[in-house]
């Protein structure tokens, strides 16, 4: 019986005795003192700090600078509260960095400097950053120039902003990212010049070109711009993210329109079409057009000669397809090169005229313009043909 009444009074001695200890550990520590410890776990919602010779501490994730603590990381905080209801500290090591750099971040803000940011959790109208260590809020407006779908994309991002309002008594700061991208906008079109070469970052592609960044305004590369050859699509030359050289062709600043050019950067072909293709000479060349009145050749991308319909066969046709057909790669004799007007005149006829081993491979073929050749199971073929009679 009476080690049975002895056992209630000894645990309670031992409990007594613990929140002793544990309050001998609080009383030597209060609100707004900083203290060092060691990340000792972390848990979902933040970390266990243990302040050496103290107590435990906690520290949720909304009061941390970083959020790639390891245990047994050292970790300065501010203590807010003795207990949180748990039996921990409640520490806060934004309120340490705040403290440390809010003055200068206050002289950042009167000189009207930029300072780098970094995206921490999208909320509800903008996006909560950290700079410089202060949590600072940046409306969804503020994000960019244009309207954000997604803000969580700049979740994790490093930007740089403006300092736009500092509240000293609620220690609080609004920055904006569209405020630093505007001042950038407004120093590229005062340095920039018709004539230029400039590297820049294709940002998005249109049916009709490509949009360039080309440091802090978008410039156009039309789709006839991106080379000297015919382009379906902007994505067979280029791609988003991409950087890229061009040459500005022409700024329109009154209407923020500037032009750009890939194709001026790169040989223009018709430059040394004669040397490259002298008079006389049979080259290859791809079907790429076939029109009433002949086919077009191409030569090498951006130089296409004309194949006349008279000079498409050895014989006389009526439709080009009856002799050709588009992605057909043919042989052609050079007829004519006119640089000034960029014309070239080729024919099929004539280099299949020059190849051709008359003796061996062709017996009983007539030149003639107005006949076909001549087959002797055919019989008169020629003979019956309308086109032939008409003439």
């Amino acid at each position: 019986m009476n080690d049975i009444e002895k056992n209630p009074v000894s645990e309670s001695t031992n409990e007594f005795e613990a929140l002793l200890k544990e309050d001998e550990k609080t009383s030597k520590i209060s609100p707004k003192q900083v203290v060092s410890g060691c990340v000792e776990q972390i848990v979902s919602d933040g970390v266990i700090v243990s302040i050496p010779g103290k107590a435990d501490g906690f520290i949720k994730t909304s009061d941390l600078v970083r959020n790639d603590y390891k245990v047994g990381d050292q970790i300065e905080a501010e203590i807010i509260k003795l207990n949180d209801g748990d039996g921990y500290v409640l520490l806060s090591e934004r309120r340490v960095a705040d403290s440390k750099n809010w003055d200068k971040l206050i002289a950042e803000c009167d000189a009207g400097a930029c300072v780098e940011a970094v995206g921490r959790e999208a909320v509800n109208g903008g996006l909560i950053a950290d700079v410089m260590g202060v949590r600072a809020f940046i409306p969804a407006s503020h994000l960019a120039r244009r309207y954000v779908d997604n803000i969580g994309d700049f979740v994790g991002k490093t930007m740089t902003v403006k300092i736009i309002e500092v509240d000293k008594n609620k220690h609080r700061i609004v920055a904006s990212r569209k405020a630093f991208l505007n001042e950038e906008k407004k120093k590229a079109w005062e340095n920039i010049e018709e004539g230029q070469i400039v590297t820049g970052t294709v940002r998005r592609l249109t049916d009709f070109g490509a949009f360039v960044d080309i440091g802090g305004v978008d410039g156009l590369i039309h789709v006839t711009d991106l080379a000297w050859h015919r382009v379906k699509h902007p994505s067979d030359i280029v791609t988003p993210g991409q950087e890229i050289q061009v040459k500005i062709v022409s700024i329109d600043r009154e209407r923020e329109r500037i032009q750009l050019s890939l194709k001026e950067l790169t040989p223009q072909p018709w430059d040394n079409a004669e040397e490259k293709y002298p008079v006389g000479s049979i080259v290859e060349g791809k079907v790429v057009r076939v029109t009433t009145f002949g086919a077009f050749v191409e030569l090498e991308p951006g130089l296409d000669g004309l194949v006349h319909i008279s000079q498409c066969a050895l014989r006389r046709i009526q439709k080009v397809e009856d002799a050709v057909q588009v992605g057909q790669v043919v042989r052609v004799k050079v007829l004519k090169v006119d640089t000034e007007n960029k014309r070239i005149s080729l024919s099929i006829r004539e280099a299949l005229t020059e190849e051709v081993d008359y003796n061996a491979e062709v017996q009983g073929l007539d030149f003639d313009d107005n006949l076909a050749p001549v087959d002797e199971e055919a019989g008169a073929v020629e003979a019956e043909n309308p086109l032939t009679d008409a003439e």
